[in-house]
Parts: structure tokens; C-alpha cells; sequence
């Protein structure tokens, strides 16, 4: 899955959760794609971490928020 798919599918999360964090968010991306997808943003958060923070689904949570906040830069 692309940067911007995700985005897409956290987008379209977000808007059918509407007073959800983003964390939370997230969370229910990794939920919704399945596991397949789920260890493939692990493996990302591995890899630009250099170590697994956690349990497999934490670490595909955190790939997801990191694209997030990349994709979505600095706000004023």
C-alpha cells in the first residue's frame, strides 16, 4: 500500500469516526486493512526504527501515524 492509499484509508476512517484521536484512528485502519497489511507496516516501523517497539499491531499503528503526521506536515 502507497503513502497516499493510506492516507486515503485513514482519511475515510476518519470520517465515519468522527470525534476519534489520531492515535485511535490509526488503530482502526490497521484493524480494518487485516493482517497482511498490518505486517507490512511493521516491518516499515522496523525498518526506519531499527528495532520493533512492541507488539506487531503497536508497531503497525505507529508506521501509520508517522506517514499521517509526515503527509500531513507542520501546521501553524
Amino acid at each position: 500500500m502507497s503513502d497516499e492509499e493510506l492516507i486515503v484509508a485513514f482519511a475515510l476512517v476518519r470520517l465515519d469516526n468522527p470525534g476519534v484521536d489520531l492515535e485511535e484512528v490509526a488503530a482502526l485502519v490497521v484493524r480494518r486493512l487485516g493482517e497482511e497489511e498490518m505486517l507490512q507496516f511493521a516491518s516499515h516501523s522496523l525498518a526506519a526504527r531499527d528495532e520493533l517497539r512492541g507488539s506487531l499491531f503497536a508497531a503497525a499503528v505507529d508506521h501509520v501515524l508517522r506517514v499521517v503526521l509526515t503527509m500531513r506536515g507542520e501546521r501553524d
